[in-house]
This record gives structure tokens, sequence and C-alpha cells, in this order.
């Protein structure tokens, strides 16, 4: 038997963690009709290219579109004909919404809060006009970590974005499939595979804690290999990941 490429490794080990994920927190199920969310970015690429690959499986039989969503306000230059071959050649169905956002309307939130609220909005608006009964997001498991640290430290709450989130006011439930994932395999995925990445130029991506936190978390871990693992179980055991 032939040894794997350290690149075949890597997907199995990606592959491996999303069907663990979709089985271990009941994701994806028969009959469902998913609507990604398609920033262009590595995370929600490798999410088309994973759920591309499970719905040749045939089971659970689901269905997949992909809404892109361009702020009009905002820099932000997507290669639209690239996002549209990718997901399409993964026999997803690719839309494409522009909407925009008035920061003047409420000095109260950030700028980041408007286009994320915006955006979120536009994603439930699709989803109820195709019929769709869970929204996909490419929110991975550093993300989730590093959510739980910005929640903790600036909100003095022990939440943050789970798994699963069933809406209250509308049939709807937002899923995560690739929590399990780590993003710097994700990276090497995206690279390993040939992924273009989209123009960002976003006035406001400097204004965020996060990338303070994703910093902060990298030195945690070189002090603590596996405190990734400590806050999962943490999360789970108080049962933040579903809700």
């Amino acid at each position: 038997m032939p040894l794997l490429s350290e690149s075949q490794k890597l997907e199995k080990k990606i592959l491996s963690r999303f069907q663990k994920a979709i089985k271990e927190y009941a994701l994806i199920e028969e009959g469902d009709h998913l609507l990604v969310g398609l920033s262009g970015g590595k995370d929600s690429l490798c999410l088309i290219d994973l759920l591309g690959k499970k719905l040749k499986i045939h089971r659970p039989k689901f269905f997949v579109d992909a809404l892109h969503i361009r702020m009009e306000n905002i820099k932000y230059e997507s290669d639209i004909t690239y996002l549209k071959t990718f997901t399409e050649s993964r026999g997803i169905k690719f839309h494409l919404q522009t909407t925009s956002f008035d920061s003047s309307t409420d000095g109260r939130k950030s700028p980041c809060f408007l286009c994320s609220w915006n955006r979120r909005k536009q994603l439930f608006l699709k989803a109820q006009e195709l019929g769709c009964n869970k929204i996909a997001l490419g929110h991975h498991m550093d993300d989730i970590i590093h959510t739980t640290m910005m929640n903790l430290y600036f909100q003095g709450s022990f939440s943050t974005m789970p798994v699963k989130l069933k809406m209250r006011k509308m049939p709807l439930s937002i899923i995560r499939p690739l929590c399990l994932e780590h993003e710097i395999d994700l990276k090497h995925y995206a690279d390993n595979n040939g992924y273009k990445k989209q123009k960002k130029l976003c006035p406001y991506e400097n204004s965020s804690h996060r990338s303070d936190v994703h910093h902060i978390f990298s030195k945690i871990e070189q002090m603590a290999p596996d405190a990734r693992y400590s806050v999962w179980n943490a999360l789970e055991t108080a049962n933040k990941l579903i809700e």
C-alpha cells in the first residue's frame, strides 16, 4: 500500500474532523437544505469544497446553495467569476446579493457590527426565499475559542458562537461544520489546493480586538499545547456549543 503524501494526510485529517463534527452534533440530516455564507475567504471556500464532496455520497440526501454578499460601501474586491465557478463546480448553486449599511444611523454600533448584522440579515432573507432550513457558516475551532475569550474578557460572559443554533423567531438553524478544524490546517489545505485569495480592503479591519486575541491565544498554546481542547471541553461541559 503506497504511503500518503503530506497533503493527502492533511486532507484525510480535515475530512475526518468534518465528518465527526456533522455526526457528533447532528449538523446535517436527511432532507436538509443548506445555505452557505460564502465570503470568499479560505474557510468558506473549504466549507464549499467539503460539502461538495459530501453531496456525492448521497447519504444523507441534502441540498446546498451558496450566497456571496457584497457590501456597497466597503472597498471589497471579490472575484465573482472565480467564486461562481468554484461553487458550481462542486455541484452547489451560487447566488450574489449586494447590500449596504449606514453607520451614521446608529453611532453606538461599530461599523463591523453593522456590516455583520446586515450580512446576516441578507442570509436569513435568502434562506427563507429558497426554502432552506439551515445556514452553514465557515467558522472553525479557533474562531469559536477566540470568541469565547472575547466574550469572557470584554463582556463578562462565558459564551461563544454555538456549533448549532436553532433560531427562536424563524424556522432556521445556524450550523458550523468546520467547528473541529484548526485554522492552520485550513490554511495549508487552501494553499495545497490553490484557492484564490480575494482582495479585502476594509477600512475597519484593524479596529477589532479579534487579531489581538488570536495573538494572545497563540502564546497560550505555546505554554499549554492542549489549551484549545481544555477550552473546548469547558464549553461542552457548560452546554455552550448547542443552543
